[in-house]
């Protein structure tokens, strides 16, 4: 069994508490909390479809960022630190044109000053769509701190 990674394990509730953010604008939803992963899904729709009517690759790194940002920040202790994106990327593998895309983010290094995570998109098939990887500072909230 796999160690838990969280600083705070937060509920699907928690996570998908509604907020005018991009998420909410194209239907992100969290669907799992595992003991070292994180879940959601996005609808391929008008909202995150490209002119010729598929997934638009912009929208597969947004749901690989809102996971990676979200996994990063429940691994540190939020009363000290901040997490910020660095550097992201994307291998865009199959088209998708409707239903839901599933993304499962997993760190393949949690530092002290950063973290890179991985994430997979899936179709509901779950024939790879996308993989992108992250990397996330992690700064100090008092730089008196560092």
């Amino acid at each position: 069994m796999t160690q838990p990674i969280w600083y705070r394990r937060p509920t699907l509730a928690e996570l998908n508490q509604p907020t005018p953010t991009m998420n909410a604008q194209l239907g992100i939803e969290f669907i799992e909390v595992g003991d070292d992963y994180l879940k959601a899904k996005m609808p391929v729709d008008h909202r995150t479809h490209q002119p010729m009517g598929l997934l638009h690759g912009g929208a597969s790194v947004t749901l690989a960022e809102t996971l990676g940002s979200t996994g990063a920040f429940l691994v540190v202790d939020s009363s000290k630190h901040n997490v910020v994106g660095l550097e992201i990327n994307a291998n865009h593998i199959r088209s998708v044109r409707a239903g839901f895309v599933i993304g499962t983010a997993r760190p393949l290094h949690i530092g002290r000053a950063t973290h890179i995570w991985e994430i997979r998109i899936t179709d509901e098939a779950d024939k790879l769509v996308a993989v992108s990887r992250i990397t996330i500072a992690i700064l100090n909230k008092n730089p008196v701190d560092a």
